[in-house]
């Protein structure tokens, strides 16, 4: 019994050895490191401090500014004033274009991109179009589909229909919206005819009707199914 006792109490005393000489162990690798620990520590200090100042110096004004230079902008849009809108009306507003150059990196800026888009393409230029909408990075549902879709709209009228099938089909995938995905399978459809690719006409044209059957495009849809399959049997 007494051996037994003996080697319990030593078995009791490991955990404590163990303990000490991981602290002992971590007292000197601190004692050795101590300089580059203490660096490590200011540095993370300094770029905490640094991004901080970038947010609150800088970052949060600009993007307040971009968003009062914006409301003129967008009251011009609604107006369909899209030259104004656009380039600015001399005055006290410079239009998206240069806002988006000048806080593209700001949310609004951002949002400036698209608007700025959208104007060139309504005054006939679907080129600078493309550039600015390609150019915006966002997730809103509303907005990032319409986007997409007018990227679409650019390649058709550029003479590229192929390339804007692709686009319209994400503008519809994305949306899968009753009123926005059914104008763009539309889109994609007729594009598809354009092409002389009748059966993917048909096959658009088709989720139109089954999975939109109640849109605008939907209750007419069943007309252009039929054209597009009489022209496939050509």
């Amino acid at each position: 019994m007494a051996k037994k006792s003996i080697v319990n109490k030593k078995k009791k005393k490991e955990p404590e050895i163990e303990v000490d000489e991981f602290l002992s162990r971590s007292e000197q690798f601190i004692e050795k490191n101590k300089k580059s620990l203490i660096y490590g520590i200011v540095g993370v200090a300094v770029l905490v401090s640094i991004v901080l100042g970038y947010i609150y110096a800088y970052a949060q004004p600009l993007s307040e500014r971009a968003e009062k230079t914006i409301f003129k902008g967008q009251h011009y849009f609604e107006r369909d004033s899209f030259f104004l809108a656009l380039y600015g009306n001399g005055l006290d507003y410079e239009g998206f274009e240069a806002i988006a150059k000048q806080y593209g990196r700001t949310k609004t800026g951002n949002l400036a991109k698209a608007y700025a888009g959208i104007c060139h393409y309504k005054l006939g230029d679907p080129q600078s179009a493309m550039r600015l909408l390609k150019s915006y990075k966002g997730n809103d549902i509303h907005l990032t589909p319409r986007v997409t879709g007018l990227i679409g709209d650019c390649y058709v009228s550029l003479g590229n229909a192929g390339e804007g099938i692709k686009y319209f089909e994400k503008a519809a995938s994305k949306a899968d919206d009753q009123n926005i995905s059914p104008i763009y399978l539309k889109k994609a459809g007729i594009a598809y005819e354009s092409l002389q690719q009748y059966r993917d006409a048909i096959r658009v044209y088709t989720l139109i009707k089954e999975k939109y059957g109640q849109s605008m495009e939907g209750v007419e849809i069943e007309k252009y199914i039929i054209r597009a399959g009489h022209l496939a049997e050509k």
